[in-house]
């Protein structure tokens, strides 16, 4: 079975890339656009992970972070912070806040499918991807 991974990106073409690389390397995903829908999409849709872009409109990805790590249904899922305003501290801040891992845009597809596979805890094969050589 798929794991399953919530994209949570204000971007569509940011979105629709990380969606089609995870949908290419296996995984079941549900894109998010509005941060304000993040938390009812997560508790119905049950990601084993979540991709979040921290620079929403109407909401922080920061705040988005601490209402997983409030929540019971959802603190133990792993989040993958992603940002293009990436300043002095923000890496430590987003990490305090409880994301697990976290990159800087632009994102490159090998790193931010090493992450996905980081945070998941898991080679390819556990995360539902097809063999390196079909990739």
């Amino acid at each position: 079975m798929p794991k399953r991974i919530l994209v949570v990106e204000d971007n569509d073409l940011n979105r629709k890339l990380f969606c089609d690389v995870l949908k290419a390397n296996g995984f079941e995903v549900l894109p998010v656009a509005d941060g304000q829908q993040v938390i009812a999409s997560a508790k119905k849709f049950a990601p084993d992970g979540v991709v979040l872009d921290i620079q929403l409109p109407n909401i922080s990805g920061l705040d988005l972070i601490a209402a997983f790590r409030a929540d019971r249904a959802l603190q133990a899922i792993p989040i993958l912070a992603v940002t293009a305003y990436a300043g002095k501290g923000d890496e430590e801040k987003i990490r305090a806040a409880g994301a697990r891992d976290y990159l800087a845009k632009p994102v490159s597809i090998t790193p931010f499918m090493t992450a996905v596979r980081k945070l998941l805890g898991s080679s390819p094969e556990l995360a539902g991807s097809p063999p390196p050589h079909a990739v």
